[in-house]
């Protein structure tokens, strides 16, 4: 998320670079974060000084959900599914979910195609899946992007409501130091159906901005990092 990490020898796949490569310890990071790095946060020490200049500003904050990274791709004829990578197998209880939440009819308007990020979570996706949904399987949004342009959070909640589909949970808009403090008073989760600890929370600048490198200023926060 920026702060300084720990890392192991693994090597791992970046979460919020849409390269494809891998990253090891000792090699500079180009992005904020990597799923799969066994890890503890050391709080008050940022690894990109964007972060720590960052680091009292509003952040929108959000409900990281613990499912499978789905893609929703419709490049103006018709809608592709796909995972964090296109190599990715969607279950199929969840594909038969996104076929019956996503027909073509939905997109006609978005000429110049459109993407949508997302999750899909629910029973038989990683072992909380079923604290989320016991008996199926579901989507919910938590990015856009048309062409090149990440779109606002204005623009997403329209989208939102023109395809029928759910967005994760907006939690509050504070600062990193805000939301570090709610996951280690451990917080509930808004989706859960019972009293689970929330996963984390992804956070973005009220104002969107990029690093030096053009990558997005995104991070997120883990309960379990504490």
């Amino acid at each position: 998320m920026g702060l300084d990490v720990k890392k192991t020898d693994v090597w791992v796949l970046c979460s919020t670079c849409e390269e494809k490569h891998q990253l090891k310890r000792g090699i500079d990071a180009p992005v904020y974060w990597c799923e799969g790095v066994l890890h503890k946060l050391i709080e008050g020490e940022f690894k990109l000084e964007e972060f720590e200049y960052l680091r009292n500003c509003n952040w929108y904050w959000t409900e990281k959900i613990d499912g499978m990274n789905i893609r929703v791709i419709w490049n103006g004829e018709k809608v592709k599914f796909r995972g964090r990578t296109d190599k990715a197998v969607i279950p199929a209880r969840l594909l038969e979910r996104l076929e019956e939440l996503f027909p073509a009819r939905k997109f006609s308007d978005f000429e110049n195609g459109l993407t949508l990020y997302g999750e899909g979570y629910g029973v038989g996706i990683q072992k909380i899946g079923f604290k989320y949904l016991s008996d199926r399987n579901d989507f919910v949004l938590f990015d856009a992007k048309i062409g090149k342009w990440w779109l606002k959070q204005a623009t997403i909640d329209a989208i939102v409501a023109k395809v029928g589909c759910e967005r994760v949970p907006h939690r509050f808009t504070g600062s990193i130091d805000d939301a570090v403090g709610i996951i280690q008073a451990k917080a509930l989760s808004h989706v859960a159906c019972d009293d689970t600890i929330v996963e984390g929370y992804v956070g973005t600048p009220v104002i969107p901005l990029l690093t030096r490198s053009g990558h997005r200023i995104i991070t997120k926060i883990k309960t379990k990092d504490f």
